[in-house]
């Protein structure tokens, strides 16, 4: 296949004009001046997804798995990681299985959030669930990331199972102070879920993870709903950390997509009221943002290039879990999005 007369828009090469040819990878871009009606970028990478439109990850059958992969599609979404919350290791097993039996283009692993955090830092997690390292694990063939507090006890222990299995730990609902973030970045733990929810504010006398982050620069996900984080906190973590660290995510709930009302997660009642989703004790519960929706409010709050925005909505995600993907180039996946100027779908390719 060939699109041609497009705006190519690729996270290292950059922004120019011209045609792609493809099948199954990328077999040839071709630059040369034209007028473009439509922006070409790589599809976008979702890595932290509890559910979407009435589908919940704990509860999916493998037939619903992929129906939400076909869901989020249209919003642009090639890399979908359905995300799990703490549970018993009977249930996760489980919710495993229904996954590795479910075969769609657009998924590849799962993200475990939990249940290795702190339940002073537990959110919208169930808390009978959360628990230390005791040289119990799971099988980790379909698991690319897992969300851990590094001052757990068995922290280090479970690290080293990770690396040995290429999952990627990402930090996160941790109360850890900055001594103990930084033993874990020196160990190579260089991601943090949901940055800065569920972590400790920055204190002057102790900056904790917040100003590990601003100190190290790891990849950080942010959900750019605008009610997780103000504008002007995007704002700065877009200007201090760079386009180069920050990954977009959902971290979308079953009641994405549907109306308000009263919904479940991982055990736990969520009420969705305008749009917001949250506990009865008023803690924000995941959010109900659409990937595209999350795209154009970032790119509006920040007023970044499409180059960026390549790299916060795709590149950053995959090469921060070492999947190569996320380019318009020769031999990489043929996944991609068209929009029109005002960043709308119009096609996915995937």
């Amino acid at each position: 296949m060939i699109i041609d007369n497009v705006l190519i828009v690729d996270p290292i090469d950059g922004e120019f004009t011209g045609s792609i040819e493809f099948e199954d990878k990328i077999l040839s871009i071709r630059r040369y001046d034209c007028t473009p009606k439509y922006v070409l970028m790589p599809g976008f990478a979702d890595t932290h997804t509890h559910g979407y439109m009435g589908i919940d990850c704990m509860q999916s059958t493998k037939e619903e798995f992929k129906q939400w992969a076909d869901l989020v599609e249209k919003e642009g979404v090639t890399y979908l990681f359905p995300t799990t919350v703490s549970a018993d290791f009977k249930m996760l097993e489980e919710v495993i299985k229904r996954f590795s039996l479910a075969e769609h283009p657009l998924l590849f692993y799962l993200h475990l959030e939990g249940p290795f955090i702190n339940k002073e830092r537990a959110g919208a997690q169930n808390k009978e669930y959360i628990t230390d390292f005791n040289e119990k694990i799971i099988d980790l063939e379909k698991v690319k990331i897992i969300t851990v507090a590094p001052e757990i006890q068995g922290f280090f222990e479970l690290l080293k199972i990770l690396k040995e299995n290429k999952v990627t730990v990402s930090i996160g609902h941790s109360n850890a102070t900055f001594d103990i973030f930084k033993k874990a970045y020196e160990a190579g733990v260089n991601r943090i879920t949901h940055f800065p929810n569920a972590l400790p504010q920055l204190h002057h006398r102790e900056i904790g993870i917040v100003g590990g982050v601003f100190l190290y620069k790891p990849f950080v996900e942010i959900i750019p709903d605008l009610i997780h984080l103000s504008q002007d906190f995007l704002r700065l973590v877009y200007k201090l950390l760079g386009p180069d660290r920050i990954i977009l995510v959902t971290d979308s709930i079953s009641a994405t997509g549907l109306k308000d009302g009263i919904y479940d997660l991982g055990g736990l009642l969520v009420k969705v009221k305008d749009g917001i989703a949250r506990l009865e004790n008023g803690a924000l519960a995941g959010s109900t943002l659409k990937f595209s929706d999350g795209l154009r409010n970032f790119k509006k709050v920040t007023n970044c290039s499409l180059k960026d925005l390549s790299k916060v909505s795709s590149y950053n995600a995959l090469r921060s879990i070492g999947i190569d993907g996320g380019r318009i180039k020769e031999g990489y996946p043929a996944k991609f999005v068209l929009l029109n100027q005002d960043l709308q779908i119009i096609k996915v390719y995937s």
